[in-house]
């Protein structure tokens, strides 16, 4: 009889936890890779990640792991949930370990100094790895309490694509296919930015329709953005999208979400980020996606706004006040950036 072979998470956060229970859920050996020896320790004894979802049980066939060349040694497909601030540093040192595994990033962030995506890194890293990329409305907590949810695995490799969807499809969450890798990716990023600003809108009571413009504004400034670099203008119409921004944008659970409406209460940037104790992707995109969106010369008066707000005193009022006085005329107006 074939010996099922364990599938890797990388990284114990709350969305790496959530995935690897969902694999266990699924009959699947899960090696759940995090760098704290007592965290791993921990989660062995007590079948909970009680820093990021407490009161969630870790499925037994959930094995944490401070292992890491062990990890990768007894496992092909390997799921990467690593902040994008630690992503380089962790699997630069074991890349030979990389060579032909099925490497999947769940990280929804760009790297400062290079404007890299993470499968780009990852690309980088491990040349003759098999690259794919998770993402879409993926709330870590709602995942793990088994809300009906939907995914995209993108990838131009299709067998990686069914294998992702073989292992991940459950009764709660479905996993739907792309071959816009770079588009899939740079939503999943770019959304973070927005979710800040609706948090902060959101603490200042402001209405129902001042939050529709601006995810809907979001939604036409990421992709008129994306697609300047080259990625499917559809894409962003689909759950990696816009399925994306509205949850991001919308829900209390989002962590971006949580530092910007920690922001409109009036918190410095450092106590807003440090009061939710995980990282929010989207403080760390803001100021590179506004260094390159002046570089490319992409009208972005959100990223421009948000980008005033953290780092050059402007209020939100103000960046809205600009945005009523400032914003062109066309509605949808990103497909014609590209050409067609």
């Amino acid at each position: 009889m074939t010996v099922q072979q364990p599938i890797a998470v990388i990284g114990g956060g709350s969305f790496g936890t959530a995935i690897a229970n969902l694999l266990a859920e699924n009959g699947q050996a899960v090696h759940l890779w995090m760098r704290d020896p007592e965290q791993a320790e921990a989660i062995r004894s007590n079948r909970e990640n009680p820093r990021y979802l407490k009161g969630v049980r870790i499925l037994d066939g959930v094995q944490p792991t401070s292992d890491l060349p062990a990890t990768l040694a007894a496992c092909e497909l390997v799921f990467v949930a690593l902040p994008s601030s630690a992503l380089r540093q962790a699997l630069q040192p074991v890349c030979e370990a990389l060579t032909g595994k099925m490497l999947v990033s769940t990280t929804k962030g760009i790297e400062a100094q290079s404007f890299k995506l993470m499968s780009q890194i990852l690309e980088e890293i491990a040349p003759d790895a098999r690259i794919g990329v998770l993402s879409g409305p993926n709330l870590a907590r709602e995942v793990a309490e088994h809300a009906l949810t939907a995914s995209v695995i993108a990838s131009e490799d299709e067998a990686l694509c069914r294998k992702v969807q073989e292992t991940l499809h459950g009764r709660t969450f479905r996993v739907y296919a792309s071959r816009d890798r770079f588009g899939v990716e740079l939503g999943g990023a770019l959304k973070n930015v927005y979710a800040i600003m609706s948090g902060m809108a959101a603490a200042l009571g402001m209405g129902e329709n001042t939050k529709s413009m601006l995810i809907t504004r979001a939604l036409a400034e990421m992709t008129r953005f994306a697609v300047n670099l080259g990625a499917n203008p559809m894409t962003f119409l689909g759950l990696a999208g816009v399925g994306d921004l509205i949850v991001t944008c919308s829900s209390p659970k989002s962590r971006n979400y949580q530092v910007g409406h920690a922001l409109g209460e009036g918190l410095s940037l450092e106590n807003a980020v440090g009061r939710i104790g995980e990282v929010a992707e989207g403080v760390n995109t803001i100021k590179v996606l506004k260094a390159k969106a002046d570089e490319l010369q992409v009208y972005m008066p959100l990223v421009t706004g948000l980008h005033a707000i953290l780092f050059e005193g402007r209020t939100l009022e103000q960046v809205i006040e600009a945005l009523m006085s400032g914003e062109p005329k066309t509605d949808v107006d990103f497909i014609s950036a590209s050409g067609f």
